[in-house]
């Protein structure tokens, strides 16, 4: 039922062009058993008045007879339909709902909390923008909670809002609330989850559901229906690799042969070169064809058919890409495998492997390890079982094209099926690392190609030396956010300007801004975030100047690779120590309170560690000392390490 509007009486054409245009968030709820997860949506849509009224009879008839909640309104009874549902009070089944408001419409699938329907929670994700994981305020974080995490990482949902429910039976407490989050984010700092955050509710009753609860005054956000209203998916879609993977060649007669299908990511615009895989035939768009008449451009997810200038071979299972952008083209490769079947998987056994439009033969050549969900730690498995998760090297006897799962969804996805009995028993998530690659960072990277040659300058370093009077370091000021980095490596800038000394401030945060703008805050991304900043102190070093990193840096393992990078004898780490309540108290930009809310994920102090240097050239306490008091100290340092001439 959708929202109420006056355009249904007075204007149905424009109501019904008004709610085509809409932007369409699909979601996902998840977590354990008796979480709440079918009560929440069933007073989601309660609360929103999006039930008709027969079937708002038909609930309150079944919850006095199933008594599911003592005989008063049971919103669950909404979406758990099956009678075995009914009867356990639990979900089974992927139950699917629609309902629009008057900013978005929205596809809800209810997942089963159960840990014998983990594929059925798998396949409700699969397709979904946003996931809502549910934690009874009564138990925590449990094993199912940790487990549908891990899934929803893996399968690449960007937006969880984790919702901590039965609220009214912990007396709304506060303190509850603040332990199960910090609990939450401390397990899920090793996921891959860049927008997280927290609502507590009390589903059964409407708090916090549609409307804000009179009984948690403490909490100051938003409701979880506003934050559906509200939060930015527009970026998600891939709109830059152009994938069509080809479904049906339509020829109604001889003047007409069209390519029909999917688009699955990208933009096509009439006009455009395209090229066809596999035979990488190169032409032009003619024309892009819908049920509405012709098109000048179209983008993912829209169902079109496509005409070209030239009469090349394309049929089903082929890709039309862009020449200058194709995807991966293998016949191996390494992908995580969901297991779905009763039957283990069986290393070497012969399956079909479906991959957008295309089915080959193939068999998961090597299974390197399984993980294990509550502790994502791998181990060592012959077999993959009913539910269980595991890496595999999978072997076809045809390559396919295809992205990593990463960056694209669709053509980073395959199902596996059972030759036999054409069921499918397996969901794939192919890696973005070719087959037989082991995770590395670029830290251990060579260059691509082995015609590069370092180039040699016609000034040399005793001139550099003479001119500039002082040996090149870097120094690397490492310390929480808040502990004074930029503000003191902008004053010891000053200081060595005014001393006649060459210098260059390389603050983490620009680099951020420029040359690491598609990073994240992972841990690996804010490892190669100081990769790039330490090759770019190399440049500055070698060419005579003193450079200034100011970088959070937390991992000692990675500022010792910077190190190496940059040489050891050139190489000076300088930690700025402050207490986590002091640079709270600094944080002017409110990083801290973004990473409290889960908007920033991965916040070393907060949801990640920081890793103190263990022996660092010199420590400064940034609380008792002014920033004067600190650039002395270092400019008394580099005379000692004999920096200056």
């Amino acid at each position: 039922m959708s929202h109420s509007s006056e355009l249904i009486a007075n204007d149905i054409d424009s109501y019904l062009d008004q709610h085509e245009r809409k932007e369409l968030l699909r979601f996902i709820t998840c977590g354990s058993v008796d979480d709440g997860k079918s009560t929440l949506i069933g007073r989601l849509l309660y609360d929103a008045k999006m039930i008709y009224e027969d079937q708002l009879a038909a609930i309150e008839k079944d919850s006095i007879k199933h008594g599911t909640t003592g005989g008063g309104f049971d919103p669950a009874l909404l979406t758990d339909g099956l009678k075995e549902e009914r009867e356990q009070g639990i979900t089974i089944d992927v139950a699917y709902r629609y309902f629009s408001t008057a900013r978005r419409k929205f596809i809800i699938a209810d997942t089963p909390g159960h840990e014998q329907y983990t594929r059925n929670m798998a396949t409700g994700a699969s397709t979904a923008d946003l996931s809502i994981i549910l934690i009874d305020a009564r138990n925590g974080v449990l094993t199912q909670t940790k487990r549908h995490s891990f899934i929803t990482s893996l399968l690449g949902i960007k937006h969880v809002l984790v919702a901590i429910n039965k609220m009214d039976l912990v007396d709304f407490s506060e303190t509850v609330y603040q332990q199960i989050r910090q609990d939450y984010q401390n397990f899920s700092a090793r996921l891959d989850i860049p927008d997280l955050h927290f609502i507590p509710i009390a589903a059964l009753h409407g708090d916090n559901v549609v409307d804000s609860s009179p009984n948690m005054p403490w909490y100051g956000g938003s409701t979880l229906m506003h934050f559906l209203e509200t939060v930015y998916i527009g970026s998600d879609r891939n709109l830059q690799d152009f994938r069509f993977p080809v479904q049906f060649v339509n020829r109604p007669h001889l003047d007409f042969r069209g390519f029909c299908g999917t688009i699955a990511s990208g933009i096509i615009r009439r006009g455009d070169e395209v090229m066809a895989l596999p035979s990488r035939k190169t032409t032009k768009v003619k024309s892009i064809v819908t049920f509405d008449g012709e098109m000048e451009e179209a983008h993912a997810p829209q169902a079109v058919t496509v005409t070209l200038d030239d009469e090349i071979d394309v049929s089903r299972g082929d890709m039309i890409v862009r020449p200058g952008n194709v995807p991966r083209q293998a016949p191996r490769f390494d992908a995580m495998v969901i297991w779905m079947s009763e039957q283990p998987l069986v290393p070497g056994k012969q399956y079909l492997f479906k991959q957008t439009t295309k089915t080959v033969n193939g068999s998961v050549q090597n299974l390197r390890y399984q993980v294990d969900v509550n502790t994502l730690h791998r181990q060592d498995a012959a077999v993959l079982k009913l539910n269980e998760i595991g890496r595999c090297e999978i072997s076809l006897t045809e390559p396919l094209f295809y992205d990593g799962y990463r960056r694209n969804r669709s053509t980073g996805a395959l199902i596996i099926i059972d030759r036999i009995t054409n069921a499918t028993v397996g969901a794939g998530i192919i890696l973005d690392r070719q087959s037989g690659e082991e995770p590395k960072t670029l830290w251990e990277e060579e260059p691509t190609t082995d015609t590069l040659e370092a180039k040699s300058s016609s000034v040399t370093a005793m001139e550099r030396h003479a001119r500039f009077g002082q040996n090149p370091v870097t120094l690397l000021l490492t310390g929480l956010t808040g502990a004074g980095k930029t503000t003191i490596s902008s004053a010891l800038e000053r200081r060595l300007f005014d001393e006649g000394r060459a210098s260059v401030v390389l603050d983490g945060q620009d680099i951020r801004r420029g040359i690491s703008k598609d990073l994240g805050f992972a841990a690996n991304d804010r490892s190669e975030n100081l990769r790039r900043g330490a090759e770019i102190a190399k440049l500055i070093n070698s060419h005579g100047f003193l450079c200034i990193a100011a970088f959070l840096a937390p991992s000692e393992e990675v500022r010792n690779k910077a190190a190496q990078t940059v040489g050891a004898d050139r190489f000076v780490t300088i930690h700025l120590h402050a207490s986590l309540e002091v640079c709270r108290q600094r944080d002017t930009a409110g990083h801290y309170a973004m990473a409290d809310s889960g908007e920033i994920g991965n916040f070393p102090g907060v949801s990640s560690p920081y890793e103190e240097p263990e022996s660092p050239d010199l420590r400064l306490d940034t609380e008792t000392l002014s920033v004067d008091e600190c650039v002395e100290k270092i400019y008394e340092l580099l005379k000692a390490k004999g920096v200056f001439l």
